[in-house]
């Protein structure tokens, strides 16, 4: 249910609009001076608020320019309502920061109006307006993507059949659009999107797995973000140092970046998420933490259609375990702790319909780079066959490697396969590749 958030110190103005509100489908919250709304404010995050001018405890432009400091915040609509009609307050709330003023007494037209125009996918009667056509529930889930390369983007002729973006993969399952990760090839897919959709209003979820450059630099350069009709809807889990917040405005702060985060005029909410289980819409969502410096976790998406898991980052802890040869220094303790630990991510990918899953160096060149929290291509078809996996997308490509050498793990894979006599399918992941998933029927199977 949609939430809007009255800050007003005169009680019968919030039961009139709460009534209004109410009325069109509307839950509504109250506070009375400006400091009680902002905190309420940040636990609930309403996705508008309607805010007196003068309030004890915290006048209105000191409500906006407090919200619109926050950028875990600046998705709230804010509108301004005063009984003063000065122009020099209309302006100056707009520099704090405030979307629209309206004068009192204000009409129940006037502000559904108001709230219709700031948030388009709400009609003017408050009620949810007919979604657009994305991907209805006739539409297969399919997956597409826009980056594939790990490390550092790789542009030229030795990288185009495979891709040089870094990571980022398209999911469309229902009506959602969900991202993950947010690599140069966002940058694609944000100029892809602002064709398709032109002036129509469009709902995005992106989910990160850590904060390493490779996996968060195409952000400014996505164009939804700069557009008003665009609401983004980023989730990740704290870094080790630097909160999520943090992170994605410090790379666009001067003078990495002519464009401050907290400028954009895209309506993005940033959500640190605590469990490993959520939801998009009606896409499930489970995360698993990968073996790779700080914190990094990889993605398991539940469709109607199938399953889709993403672990771009990752070195298999058995892998890491027996090369950097800790077990004869601490015991057969370490052994069972690295097998349980396996096994648990083995029951994180089991029976996955499409697994992308870091892949990046060759046995060879694993052995010069145990530790770095990156597996090999041994390693990702061992697992995707203990996980009983129905196919398997090489991922993040190292930037060392030509599109020759990521053919030849792509056919050195297959012989693994072929050799263990499985019918798992096993391809490099490619920039611009489709994946459609067969319709089923009935509700996404329970794990």
């Amino acid at each position: 249910m949609k939430t809007v958030l009255i800050i007003d110190d005169h009680a019968q103005y919030r039961q009139l609009m709460g009534e209004i509100l109410r009325a069109n489908g509307w839950q509504v919250l109250e506070a009375g001076d400006g400091e009680s709304g902002i905190e309420l404010a940040r636990r609930q995050r309403p996705q508008i608020i309607l805010c007196d001018l003068l309030m004890p405890r915290g006048n209105g432009f000191q409500v906006c320019r407090d919200l619109r400091a926050n950028p875990a915040l600046r998705h709230i609509r804010i509108i301004v309502t005063t009984g003063r009609d000065y122009e020099a307050d209309r302006q100056s709330a707009c520099d704090a920061g405030a979307d629209a003023y309206l004068t009192k007494p204000i009409s129940a037209e006037a502000i559904l109006k108001a709230i219709g125009r700031l948030l388009p996918r709400i009609a003017p009667t408050g009620q949810p307006e007919a979604a657009p056509a994305v991907a209805g529930k006739t539409t297969p889930v399919r997956v597409k993507f826009w980056g594939v390369r790990g490390s550092i983007p790789t542009p030229g002729p030795a990288t185009v059949q495979y891709g040089g973006n870094t990571s980022c993969v398209e999911v469309r399952a229902g009506d959602e659009i969900i991202i993950l990760d947010a690599g140069t090839g966002l940058r694609s897919l944000g100029r892809a999107l602002m064709a398709e959709f032109k002036d129509r209003p469009l709902k995005l979820t992106l989910l990160l797995t850590h904060t390493h450059w490779d996996h968060i630099q195409g952000l400014p350069f996505f164009a939804p973000v700069y557009s008003p009709n665009c609401r983004l809807r980023i989730l990740g889990y704290e870094g080790a140092r630097k909160s999520l917040v943090h992170v994605l405005s410090g790379q666009m702060e001067s003078p990495y970046f002519p464009v401050p985060f907290q400028e954009l005029p895209g309506n993005i909410e940033i959500e640190e998420l605590k469990d490993l289980q959520f939801h998009v819409g009606a896409v499930r969502g489970e995360a698993w933490f990968a073996n790779h410096p700080g914190i990094c976790v990889g993605y398991r998406l539940f469709t109607a259609d199938g399953s889709v898991v993403y672990i771009p980052d990752n070195e298999p802890i058995m892998r890491h375990r027996v090369e950097t040869a800790i077990w004869p220094k601490q015991g057969r303790d370490t052994v069972t702790f690295a097998q349980e630990e396996e096994a648990k991510m083995i029951s994180f990918l089991r029976g996955a319909d499409a697994l992308i899953l870091d892949s990046q160096y060759d046995r060879e060149e694993y052995q010069k780079h145990v530790g770095w929290g990156h597996g090999c291509v041994d390693d990702a078809v061992a697992l995707a066959l203990r996980a009983e996996a129905k196919k398997l997308f090489l991922f993040h490509h190292d930037p060392d490697h030509d599109d020759a050498k990521v053919e030849s793990m792509v056919n050195y894979a297959k012989q693994l396969v072929a050799a263990q006599k499985s019918e798992l399918a096993v391809e490099a992941a490619r920039e611009g590749e489709v994946i459609e998933f067969a319709p089923r029927s009935g509700p996404p199977p329970v794990r």
